[in-house]
Protein backbone atom coordinates (compact mmCIF):
# COMPACT_ATOMS: atom_id res chain seq x y z
CA UNK A 1 0.00 0.00 0.00
CA UNK A 2 1.63 3.60 -1.02
CA UNK A 3 2.09 5.82 1.68
CA UNK A 4 0.17 8.95 1.76
CA UNK A 5 2.49 11.98 1.40
CA UNK A 6 0.22 14.48 2.97
CA UNK A 7 1.55 15.98 6.58
CA UNK A 8 0.03 14.93 10.27
CA UNK A 9 -1.62 17.13 11.90
CA UNK A 10 -0.43 17.90 15.61
CA UNK A 11 -2.93 20.91 16.86
CA UNK A 12 -6.57 19.81 15.23
CA UNK A 13 -8.07 22.57 16.85
CA UNK A 14 -5.46 25.68 16.06
CA UNK A 15 -6.36 29.02 15.00
CA UNK A 16 -4.21 31.47 13.40
CA UNK A 17 -4.68 35.31 13.65
CA UNK A 18 -3.39 37.87 11.44
CA UNK A 19 -2.23 41.23 13.73
CA UNK A 20 -3.61 44.50 12.07
CA UNK A 21 -3.04 48.00 13.37
CA UNK A 22 -7.65 48.50 12.99
CA UNK A 23 -8.68 45.24 12.65
CA UNK A 24 -7.55 41.06 13.03
CA UNK A 25 -8.29 38.43 10.91
CA UNK A 26 -8.96 35.31 12.68
CA UNK A 27 -8.85 31.64 10.59
CA UNK A 28 -9.92 28.10 12.47
CA UNK A 29 -10.00 24.98 10.98
CA UNK A 30 -12.67 24.96 7.47
CA UNK A 31 -14.67 22.34 9.55
CA UNK A 32 -14.79 24.46 12.95
CA UNK A 33 -17.63 26.90 11.41
CA UNK A 34 -19.27 27.96 8.31
CA UNK A 35 -17.29 31.03 8.09
CA UNK A 36 -14.06 30.07 8.93
CA UNK A 37 -12.62 32.87 8.30
CA UNK A 38 -13.53 36.18 10.42
CA UNK A 39 -12.37 39.50 10.97
CA UNK A 40 -12.35 41.35 14.46
CA UNK A 41 -11.91 45.25 15.35
CA UNK A 42 -9.10 46.13 17.89
CA UNK A 43 -11.37 47.30 20.57
CA UNK A 44 -11.45 45.23 24.25
CA UNK A 45 -15.07 43.97 23.33
CA UNK A 46 -14.25 42.78 20.41
CA UNK A 47 -11.17 41.15 21.31
CA UNK A 48 -13.49 39.20 24.17
CA UNK A 49 -15.78 38.35 21.49
CA UNK A 50 -13.89 36.78 19.15
CA UNK A 51 -11.79 34.65 22.34
CA UNK A 52 -15.96 33.62 22.78
CA UNK A 53 -16.32 32.53 18.93
CA UNK A 54 -13.27 30.62 19.44
CA UNK A 55 -14.40 28.97 22.52
CA UNK A 56 -17.64 28.03 19.98
CA UNK A 57 -15.28 26.39 17.83
CA UNK A 58 -13.45 24.21 20.01
CA UNK A 59 -10.32 26.03 19.61
CA UNK A 60 -7.39 25.26 21.82
CA UNK A 61 -4.25 26.97 20.79
CA UNK A 62 -3.48 30.10 18.72
CA UNK A 63 -0.76 31.51 16.60
CA UNK A 64 0.02 34.75 16.08
CA UNK A 65 2.71 37.51 14.69
CA UNK A 66 4.50 39.65 16.79
CA UNK A 67 3.29 43.17 14.65
CA UNK A 68 4.58 45.79 16.36
CA UNK A 69 2.79 46.41 19.89
CA UNK A 70 -0.41 45.51 18.63
CA UNK A 71 -0.58 41.73 19.85
CA UNK A 72 -0.18 42.50 23.20
CA UNK A 73 -4.12 42.55 23.92
CA UNK A 74 -4.67 40.18 21.27
CA UNK A 75 -2.41 38.10 23.02
CA UNK A 76 -3.19 38.59 26.65
CA UNK A 77 -6.65 38.42 26.42
CA UNK A 78 -7.24 35.23 24.87
CA UNK A 79 -4.78 33.88 27.16
CA UNK A 80 -6.45 34.94 30.15
CA UNK A 81 -9.75 33.02 28.32
CA UNK A 82 -7.77 29.92 28.65
CA UNK A 83 -6.26 29.54 25.30
CA UNK A 84 -2.56 28.73 24.41
CA UNK A 85 -1.49 31.64 22.70
CA UNK A 86 1.75 31.68 21.16
CA UNK A 87 4.06 34.11 19.37
CA UNK A 88 5.96 33.68 16.53
CA UNK A 89 8.29 35.38 14.64
CA UNK A 90 7.14 36.48 11.49
CA UNK A 91 10.59 35.31 9.88
CA UNK A 92 9.76 32.25 10.43
CA UNK A 93 5.89 32.15 8.96
CA UNK A 94 6.72 33.61 5.42
CA UNK A 95 3.99 32.90 3.26
CA UNK A 96 4.38 32.26 -0.51
CA UNK A 97 5.24 35.05 -2.66
CA UNK A 98 2.46 37.33 -4.03
CA UNK A 99 0.07 35.93 -2.16
CA UNK A 100 0.33 38.83 0.20
CA UNK A 101 -3.09 39.12 1.99
CA UNK A 102 -4.81 39.77 5.39
CA UNK A 103 -7.27 36.24 4.94
CA UNK A 104 -4.15 34.13 3.44
CA UNK A 105 -1.34 35.34 5.90
CA UNK A 106 -4.17 34.10 8.92
CA UNK A 107 -5.09 30.81 7.16
CA UNK A 108 -1.53 30.06 6.65
CA UNK A 109 -0.40 30.83 10.27
CA UNK A 110 -3.18 28.72 11.01
CA UNK A 111 -1.96 25.75 8.61
CA UNK A 112 1.49 26.03 9.93
CA UNK A 113 -0.04 25.77 13.39
CA UNK A 114 -2.20 22.95 13.09
CA UNK A 115 0.84 20.82 11.59
CA UNK A 116 3.39 22.16 14.15
CA UNK A 117 5.52 23.96 12.29
CA UNK A 118 5.62 26.92 14.03
CA UNK A 119 8.40 27.82 16.70
CA UNK A 120 6.74 29.74 20.21
CA UNK A 121 8.57 32.80 20.90
CA UNK A 122 10.08 33.16 24.19
CA UNK A 123 7.54 35.38 26.51
CA UNK A 124 8.54 35.34 30.85
CA UNK A 125 5.74 34.80 33.13
CA UNK A 126 3.63 37.29 34.33
CA UNK A 127 5.44 38.44 37.37
CA UNK A 128 8.93 38.60 35.28
CA UNK A 129 6.92 40.23 32.17
CA UNK A 130 6.01 43.11 35.50
CA UNK A 131 9.27 43.72 36.02
CA UNK A 132 10.46 43.66 32.50
CA UNK A 133 8.00 46.92 31.67
CA UNK A 134 9.02 48.40 34.62
CA UNK A 135 12.57 47.98 33.99
CA UNK A 136 12.35 49.51 30.10
CA UNK A 137 10.32 52.76 31.31
CA UNK A 138 13.28 53.07 33.55
CA UNK A 139 15.72 52.70 31.27
CA UNK A 140 13.10 55.14 28.72
CA UNK A 141 12.98 58.02 30.97
CA UNK A 142 17.15 57.84 31.96
CA UNK A 143 17.46 57.84 27.99
CA UNK A 144 15.00 61.31 28.13
CA UNK A 145 16.90 62.72 31.32
CA UNK A 146 20.20 62.39 29.59
CA UNK A 147 18.41 64.76 26.88
CA UNK A 148 18.05 67.24 29.01
CA UNK A 149 21.65 67.15 30.66
CA UNK A 150 22.98 67.17 27.22
CA UNK A 151 20.38 70.69 27.00
CA UNK A 152 21.97 71.90 30.36
CA UNK A 153 25.42 71.44 28.77
CA UNK A 154 24.65 73.83 25.79
CA UNK A 155 22.98 76.46 27.52
CA UNK A 156 26.15 76.70 29.83
CA UNK A 157 28.44 76.07 27.11
CA UNK A 158 26.72 78.88 25.22
CA UNK A 159 26.97 81.79 27.87
CA UNK A 160 31.18 80.23 27.94
CA UNK A 161 30.90 78.47 31.32
CA UNK A 162 33.26 75.87 30.78
CA UNK A 163 31.51 73.24 34.42
CA UNK A 164 31.99 70.00 31.95
CA UNK A 165 36.02 71.04 31.60
CA UNK A 166 36.20 71.67 35.63
CA UNK A 167 34.00 68.56 36.72
CA UNK A 168 33.90 65.33 35.30
CA UNK A 169 29.94 65.12 35.55
CA UNK A 170 27.63 67.74 35.81
CA UNK A 171 25.20 66.01 37.70
CA UNK A 172 27.16 65.22 40.33
CA UNK A 173 27.63 66.73 43.64
CA UNK A 174 29.82 69.39 42.70
CA UNK A 175 27.98 70.23 39.06
CA UNK A 176 24.47 70.39 40.49
CA UNK A 177 25.32 72.49 43.31
CA UNK A 178 26.87 75.06 40.49
CA UNK A 179 23.86 74.65 37.86
CA UNK A 180 21.16 74.96 40.77
CA UNK A 181 22.91 77.95 42.26
CA UNK A 182 22.82 79.88 39.13
CA UNK A 183 19.47 79.61 37.86
CA UNK A 184 18.73 80.88 41.62
CA UNK A 185 20.61 84.25 40.31
CA UNK A 186 23.92 83.36 41.25
CA UNK A 187 26.44 84.79 38.94
CA UNK A 188 29.73 85.61 40.59
CA UNK A 189 33.22 83.01 40.25
CA UNK A 190 33.80 83.40 43.70
CA UNK A 191 30.62 82.75 45.21
CA UNK A 192 30.74 79.39 42.98
CA UNK A 193 33.32 77.68 43.55
CA UNK A 194 32.05 77.48 47.10
CA UNK A 195 29.95 75.18 46.71
CA UNK A 196 33.11 72.78 45.18
CA UNK A 197 33.18 69.30 46.59
CA UNK A 198 36.44 68.86 48.89
CA UNK A 199 36.66 65.48 46.30
CA UNK A 200 36.70 68.04 43.03
CA UNK A 201 40.32 67.45 41.80
CA UNK A 202 40.22 70.69 40.18
CA UNK A 203 41.99 73.77 41.80
CA UNK A 204 39.71 76.41 42.72
CA UNK A 205 41.73 78.84 40.78
CA UNK A 206 40.82 76.59 37.76
CA UNK A 207 37.26 76.57 38.73
CA UNK A 208 36.89 80.56 39.31
CA UNK A 209 37.88 80.65 35.85
CA UNK A 210 35.67 77.95 34.28
CA UNK A 211 32.64 79.46 35.71
CA UNK A 212 33.40 83.20 34.33
CA UNK A 213 30.31 83.27 31.96
CA UNK A 214 28.93 85.47 29.57
CA UNK A 215 24.98 85.88 30.92
CA UNK A 216 22.39 86.08 28.51
CA UNK A 217 18.89 85.84 29.37
CA UNK A 218 17.94 83.53 26.87
CA UNK A 219 20.37 81.04 27.53
CA UNK A 220 19.73 81.34 31.42
CA UNK A 221 16.10 81.08 30.63
CA UNK A 222 17.01 77.43 28.24
CA UNK A 223 19.49 76.11 31.36
CA UNK A 224 16.53 76.51 34.35
CA UNK A 225 14.06 74.78 31.82
CA UNK A 226 16.74 71.68 31.77
CA UNK A 227 17.27 71.80 35.24
CA UNK A 228 13.29 71.31 35.35
CA UNK A 229 13.23 68.64 33.11
CA UNK A 230 16.21 67.07 34.64
CA UNK A 231 14.84 67.13 38.00
CA UNK A 232 11.07 65.86 36.65
CA UNK A 233 12.84 62.74 35.40
CA UNK A 234 14.88 61.86 38.42
CA UNK A 235 11.79 61.97 40.71
CA UNK A 236 10.00 59.47 38.12
CA UNK A 237 12.89 56.92 37.57
CA UNK A 238 12.92 57.11 41.58
CA UNK A 239 9.03 56.14 41.27
CA UNK A 240 10.24 53.31 38.66
CA UNK A 241 12.81 52.34 41.51
CA UNK A 242 9.77 51.64 44.27
CA UNK A 243 7.78 49.96 41.31
CA UNK A 244 11.03 47.75 40.43
CA UNK A 245 11.55 47.22 44.06
CA UNK A 246 7.95 45.82 44.94
CA UNK A 247 8.39 43.55 42.10
CA UNK A 248 10.91 42.12 43.38
CA UNK A 249 9.91 41.54 46.72
CA UNK A 250 6.84 40.18 45.28
CA UNK A 251 8.74 37.31 43.43
CA UNK A 252 11.09 36.98 46.48
CA UNK A 253 8.05 35.82 48.45
CA UNK A 254 7.77 32.22 49.16
CA UNK A 255 11.39 31.14 47.95
CA UNK A 256 13.55 29.39 49.54
CA UNK A 257 16.72 31.41 51.71
CA UNK A 258 19.78 30.44 49.46
CA UNK A 259 22.54 28.09 51.43
CA UNK A 260 25.29 29.89 52.60
CA UNK A 261 25.70 33.91 52.98
CA UNK A 262 26.17 36.91 50.23
CA UNK A 263 29.24 37.30 49.11
CA UNK A 264 30.26 40.53 49.52
CA UNK A 265 29.76 43.50 46.70
CA UNK A 266 32.55 43.87 43.97
CA UNK A 267 31.46 46.81 43.06
CA UNK A 268 32.26 49.56 45.87
CA UNK A 269 31.97 52.88 43.59
CA UNK A 270 29.10 54.23 42.66
CA UNK A 271 27.84 52.61 39.51
CA UNK A 272 25.99 55.70 36.77
CA UNK A 273 22.14 55.57 36.46
CA UNK A 274 22.26 52.98 39.60
CA UNK A 275 19.00 51.94 41.83
CA UNK A 276 17.99 53.74 44.16
CA UNK A 277 17.80 50.39 46.46
CA UNK A 278 20.19 47.57 47.15
CA UNK A 279 19.25 44.88 44.40
CA UNK A 280 21.82 42.47 45.37
CA UNK A 281 19.83 40.61 48.40
CA UNK A 282 16.84 40.45 46.70
CA UNK A 283 18.20 39.24 43.56
CA UNK A 284 19.90 36.78 45.87
CA UNK A 285 17.36 35.23 47.31
CA UNK A 286 15.34 34.84 44.04
CA UNK A 287 17.62 33.18 41.88
CA UNK A 288 19.91 31.91 44.57
CA UNK A 289 23.09 33.12 42.95
CA UNK A 290 25.24 36.34 43.23
CA UNK A 291 25.63 37.14 39.47
CA UNK A 292 27.54 40.37 40.34
CA UNK A 293 30.67 37.89 41.21
CA UNK A 294 30.85 37.26 37.17
CA UNK A 295 33.23 39.99 35.86
CA UNK A 296 31.28 42.84 33.56
CA UNK A 297 27.75 41.92 35.53
CA UNK A 298 26.94 44.95 37.98
CA UNK A 299 23.40 45.03 39.63
CA UNK A 300 21.85 46.76 37.35
CA UNK A 301 22.87 44.33 34.47
CA UNK A 302 22.07 41.31 36.83
CA UNK A 303 18.61 42.33 37.11
CA UNK A 304 18.35 43.41 33.20
CA UNK A 305 19.33 40.15 33.08
CA UNK A 306 16.64 37.83 35.15
CA UNK A 307 13.94 40.50 34.13
CA UNK A 308 14.24 39.43 30.45
CA UNK A 309 15.02 36.38 30.50
CA UNK A 310 13.74 35.56 33.90
CA UNK A 311 14.75 33.08 36.19
CA UNK A 312 13.77 29.65 34.58
CA UNK A 313 16.48 28.56 32.49
CA UNK A 314 14.86 24.90 31.72
CA UNK A 315 13.22 27.08 28.88
CA UNK A 316 16.48 26.30 26.87
CA UNK A 317 17.70 22.94 26.76
CA UNK A 318 21.63 23.78 27.47
CA UNK A 319 23.49 27.12 26.98
CA UNK A 320 24.33 26.45 23.28
CA UNK A 321 20.78 26.80 22.90
CA UNK A 322 20.64 30.07 25.52
CA UNK A 323 23.13 31.99 23.01
CA UNK A 324 21.54 30.85 19.66
CA UNK A 325 18.92 32.54 21.61
CA UNK A 326 20.60 35.79 21.92
CA UNK A 327 21.74 35.58 18.25
CA UNK A 328 25.54 34.85 19.98
CA UNK A 329 26.11 31.82 18.23
CA UNK A 330 27.49 30.98 14.70
CA UNK A 331 25.22 30.86 12.14
CA UNK A 332 24.46 28.38 9.33
CA UNK A 333 24.42 29.08 5.90
CA UNK A 334 25.77 26.22 3.49
CA UNK A 335 24.94 25.26 -0.15
CA UNK A 336 26.23 22.54 -1.67
CA UNK A 337 28.77 21.19 1.08
CA UNK A 338 30.31 24.57 1.04
CA UNK A 339 29.58 27.12 4.55
CA UNK A 340 28.82 30.78 2.59
CA UNK A 341 28.53 32.01 5.59
CA UNK A 342 28.47 31.53 9.57
CA UNK A 343 28.00 35.06 10.87
CA UNK A 344 26.12 35.96 13.42
CA UNK A 345 22.05 36.88 12.88
CA UNK A 346 20.96 40.08 13.44
CA UNK A 347 19.20 40.77 16.42
CA UNK A 348 17.35 43.67 18.86
CA UNK A 349 17.52 41.83 21.67
CA UNK A 350 18.56 43.92 24.42
CA UNK A 351 20.12 41.69 26.67
CA UNK A 352 22.45 41.35 23.60
CA UNK A 353 23.08 44.28 23.30
CA UNK A 354 23.79 44.91 26.91
CA UNK A 355 26.95 41.46 26.72
CA UNK A 356 28.75 43.29 24.08
CA UNK A 357 28.80 46.46 26.23
CA UNK A 358 29.97 44.46 28.85
CA UNK A 359 32.58 42.85 26.78
CA UNK A 360 34.01 45.86 25.93
CA UNK A 361 34.74 47.14 29.50
CA UNK A 362 36.20 43.32 30.52
CA UNK A 363 38.69 43.66 27.48
CA UNK A 364 40.43 46.09 29.55
CA UNK A 365 40.28 44.03 32.90
CA UNK A 366 43.26 42.03 34.29
CA UNK A 367 41.18 38.37 33.82
CA UNK A 368 40.70 35.61 31.83
CA UNK A 369 37.69 37.16 30.24
CA UNK A 370 39.96 40.14 29.64
CA UNK A 371 42.91 37.62 28.37
CA UNK A 372 40.52 35.50 25.97
CA UNK A 373 39.22 39.28 24.58
CA UNK A 374 42.65 40.35 24.15
CA UNK A 375 43.84 37.42 22.19
CA UNK A 376 40.88 37.22 19.99
CA UNK A 377 40.93 40.95 19.11
CA UNK A 378 44.72 40.36 17.68
CA UNK A 379 43.91 37.51 15.60
CA UNK A 380 39.95 37.90 14.18
CA UNK A 381 39.30 41.79 15.44
CA UNK A 382 37.46 43.51 17.94
CA UNK A 383 33.14 42.73 16.34
CA UNK A 384 34.02 39.05 16.44
CA UNK A 385 36.51 39.21 19.98
CA UNK A 386 33.63 41.02 21.54
CA UNK A 387 30.53 39.04 20.42
CA UNK A 388 32.55 35.54 21.40
CA UNK A 389 33.05 37.18 24.91
CA UNK A 390 29.74 38.13 25.37
CA UNK A 391 28.79 34.63 24.17
CA UNK A 392 30.90 33.63 27.14
CA UNK A 393 29.08 35.86 29.55
CA UNK A 394 25.93 34.50 28.37
CA UNK A 395 26.71 31.04 29.41
CA UNK A 396 27.72 31.70 32.84
CA UNK A 397 24.46 33.34 33.49
CA UNK A 398 22.90 30.11 32.15
CA UNK A 399 25.25 27.82 34.39
CA UNK A 400 25.24 30.18 37.34
CA UNK A 401 20.92 30.07 37.17
CA UNK A 402 20.55 26.76 35.85
CA UNK A 403 23.31 24.76 38.04
CA UNK A 404 24.20 26.81 40.54
CA UNK A 405 28.04 27.02 39.03
CA UNK A 406 30.04 29.96 41.11
CA UNK A 407 32.38 31.63 38.81
CA UNK A 408 35.93 32.04 40.17
CA UNK A 409 37.78 34.04 37.32
CA UNK A 410 41.58 32.08 37.55
CA UNK A 411 43.33 35.49 36.12
CA UNK A 412 45.01 36.20 33.00
CA UNK A 413 48.10 34.73 33.63
CA UNK A 414 46.14 31.10 33.88
CA UNK A 415 44.45 31.72 30.48
CA UNK A 416 47.82 32.79 29.36
CA UNK A 417 49.55 29.93 30.26
CA UNK A 418 46.54 27.73 29.07
CA UNK A 419 47.17 28.93 25.80
CA UNK A 420 50.69 28.91 25.63
CA UNK A 421 50.61 24.98 26.49
CA UNK A 422 47.91 24.40 23.91
CA UNK A 423 50.06 26.07 21.17
CA UNK A 424 53.14 23.94 22.51
CA UNK A 425 51.09 21.10 21.98
CA UNK A 426 49.76 22.15 18.33
CA UNK A 427 54.00 22.56 17.87
CA UNK A 428 54.66 18.83 19.08
CA UNK A 429 51.81 17.41 17.23
CA UNK A 430 53.09 19.31 13.98
CA UNK A 431 56.59 18.14 14.65
CA UNK A 432 55.81 14.49 15.11
CA UNK A 433 53.75 13.60 11.67
CA UNK A 434 56.84 15.10 10.16
CA UNK A 435 58.99 13.31 11.74
CA UNK A 436 60.52 15.57 14.10
CA UNK A 437 60.13 16.30 17.47
CA UNK A 438 60.46 18.88 19.51
CA UNK A 439 63.23 20.00 22.12
CA UNK A 440 63.13 22.82 24.89
CA UNK A 441 66.54 24.79 24.71
CA UNK A 442 67.38 25.02 28.60
CA UNK A 443 69.06 28.54 28.12
CA UNK A 444 66.24 29.95 26.09
CA UNK A 445 63.61 28.64 29.03
CA UNK A 446 62.14 31.65 31.26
Amino acid sequence: MKKSSRMSVIHPHAAGVDIGAEFHVVAVPPDADAAPVRTFQRFTGDLHRMSGWLKTCHITTIAMESTGVYWLPAFEIPEAAGFNVILVNAREAKNVPGRKTDVNDAQWLQKLHSFGLLRASFRPEHDISVLRSYLRQRERLTEYRAAHIQHMQKALMQMNVQLHHAVSDITGVTGLSIVRAIVSGERDPSVLIQYRDVRCKKTPEVLQQALTGNWQPEHLFALEQSVAFFDFYQEKIRECDDQIETSLLQLSTGTEEPEGVLPSARHRTKQPNQLSFDVRPLLWKITGADLTQIHGFGPYLALKFVAECGTDMNRWPDASHFTSWLCLSPGNKISGGKVLSSKTRRSSSRIAAALRLAATTIGRSDTALGAFYRRLSSRIGKAKAVTATARKLAILFYNALKYSQKYVDPGADYYEERYRNRVLDGLKRRAKSLGYSLQQDPELCV
